[in-house]
């Protein structure tokens, strides 16, 4: 059964008020709110077992190395992949796809070669490859979308010629909440012998991903998205490539030896992973991961569809309601009649209600729709039908007032 109360009183923010109303809290793409177990672990670690990993000898050092590789299992399961190794501890979704712009590029890409990726995409995977253009001299490739705002398929594959070298593409929109068929899309890039990164920022958080399902040659997500803790995520890599792929920083624990002549370095995942990691970052995003799979993310990801469901067929009832996409995850970004974003977003926050307003780090997206942004509400698995309610009864206030 899946009690939502009792979830709800995992988290200890939703127990607050703003501005003298309950919290609604509505802004999960963005970042979701952390369970006690999460919040406690950070505390046990620095408390019970702090000390730089894989370089002591002594107790605490070696209990902290533990902890720090039964995370990094922990991700492994959760994700499917093969070896533990090819999952790489980063701050998040954007240094993932910035690793991956750096070393790969670096390693395998030259002037005239062309990466793919999509007008969905979020900035930060947009603007890495941007950077990797004018340092190579490579060529940026994007899928347009089709007239109900999807990415068009038979215009991906046409894309495809001898420099294509890289696909690199979004599973879930953070702006639309349209899931893309990445299988599909993976299946025709192997085709002509081109590898696969898939941003699951937006998807692993909300549904089960298996990479080895997938066939992703990289998969890059963030722990705060899936009630972790902020600056700690994950670059999944096939072995094949990133064994290959060149360091992306260096430092201590990088390096097998250091000499003036000449540095060899380690082997995965320490090659990536240069300096001292965020190992409490990562203990505690292993427990997040274990706190959803307990739930069970099957029924995490039916209780949000419903949510959404519910919301659109609500929102279905405002005049000048204008909903972009079609949602099948958990976030709506919409915009009614005249009234801009961020005064919808203001007004709903005095009542309580956090949602987000603006382009979304997705200008490109944002564009194609000639608007200047739009509202976004996101649900994760401790929202409400009656938070959707009272997210409903707020818009209809606020257009009142707009008259």
């Amino acid at each position: 059964m899946y009690d939502i109360n009792e979830i709800r009183k995992e988290f200890p923010i939703l127990q607050r008020q703003v501005y003298g109303k309950p919290l609604i809290y509505l802004d999960n793409a963005a970042t979701t709110q952390k369970p006690l177990c999460v919040i406690e672990s950070i505390t046990e670690a620095y408390a019970n077992v702090n000390a730089n990993v894989h370089r002591g000898v002594h107790f605490l050092s070696q209990k902290a190395t533990e902890q720090y590789e039964e995370a990094r299992e922990t991700v492994r399961r959760f994700i499917n992949a093969r070896h533990s190794h090819e999952v790489i501890f980063t701050r998040g979704t954007t240094e993932s796809i910035n690793l991956v712009a750096s070393s790969f590029g670096e390693t395998f890409l030259a002037e005239g070669d062309e990466v793919i990726i999509s007008t969905m995409e979020h900035h930060s995977n947009i603007v890495p490859w941007q950077l990797l253009a004018e340092r190579k001299g490579i060529k940026l490739r994007v899928i347009p979308l089709t007239v109900d705002a999807r990415l068009d398929k038979e215009a991906y594959a046409a894309l495809f010629n001898e420099n294509t070298r890289l696909v690199s593409i979004t599973h879930t929109s953070n702006v639309l909440g349209v899931t893309n068929p990445v299988e599909e899309f993976i299946s025709i890039a192997h085709s002509h012998g081109v590898p696969v990164l898939i941003d699951g920022a937006q998807s692993v958080p909300h549904k089960k991903v298996d990479v080895q399902a997938l066939d992703a040659d990289f998969l890059v997500f963030s722990g705060h998205k899936i009630y972790g803790p902020t600056g700690i995520g994950v670059l999944y890599g096939k072995e094949s490539y990133l064994n290959r792929m060149k360091p992306y920083q260096g430092g201590g624990e990088m390096i097998q030896t250091v000499r003036f002549e000449k540095t060899t370095f380690n082997e995965l995942p320490y090659k990536f992973e240069a300096g001292t990691p965020d190992y409490v970052g990562a203990i505690a995003f292993a427990r997040a991961l274990d706190f959803v799979s307990a739930i069970g993310i099957e029924q995490i990801a039916a209780h949000e569809q419903q949510l959404t469901r519910y919301a659109l067929e609500r929102m279905a009832e405002i005049p000048d309601m204008r909903i972009f996409g079609k949602p099948d995850g958990s976030a709506i970004s919409f915009l009614i009649g005249n009234i801009h974003p961020a005064d919808l977003g203001t007004l709903l926050d005095r009542l309580g209600i956090a949602i987000r307003t603006g382009h979304h780090c997705a200008q490109p997206l944002i564009d194609h729709f000639s608007i200047p942004g739009t509202v976004r509400a996101s649900f994760a698995m401790y929202n409400t039908i009656e938070e959707v309610d009272a997210f409903i009864a707020g818009i209809n206030r606020v257009v009142k007032m707009f008259g």
